[in-house]
């Protein structure tokens, strides 16, 4: 089976990293929201829909991305989506689909030319015992 999913588009807002630790291994986990806005055209006018993506991201690259990235930076962001299920106190049943991310990559437009800069520190998961969820 195949599960990838590839982003570019800007942080929405400073992304935020909370750590811890589980018996003697210590984690970090950076939440963060991607945004891109799809562009159609509607009769005689173009029309821009965005589209906002919630993205995690564990380990080492979650303390880079927490360091170095902050809101309006375009990204590059290569994953995996990870639905996840929960039921409210009212009885309601949700879902959300996130990205697990294990490449961020900041990308600079600059004088004509685009820079990806170099990822901090891609990480990629073997088993689901690395995420502390």
């Amino acid at each position: 089976m195949l599960n990838r999913a590839v982003l570019i588009g800007r942080l929405t807002r400073d992304p935020e990293v909370t750590v811890g630790k589980k018996q003697d291994r210590e984690w970090a986990v950076a939440r963060f929201t991607v945004a891109y806005n799809h562009r159609y055209r509607k009769g005689d006018e173009w029309v821009d829909q965005p589209h906002f993506f919630d993205v995690r991201v564990f380990g080492k690259l979650a303390r880079a991305v927490g360091e170095k990235y902050q809101k309006g930076d375009l990204v590059f962001v290569e994953g995996r989506l990870s639905q996840e299920k929960w039921e409210t106190q009212e009885g309601q049943k949700k879902t959300t689909v996130r990205i697990i991310a294990d490449t961020v990559r900041r990308i600079r437009p600059s004088e004509g030319r685009v820079t990806v800069e170099t990822a901090p520190e891609e990480r990629t998961y073997e088993d689901d015992e690395d995420i502390p969820f």
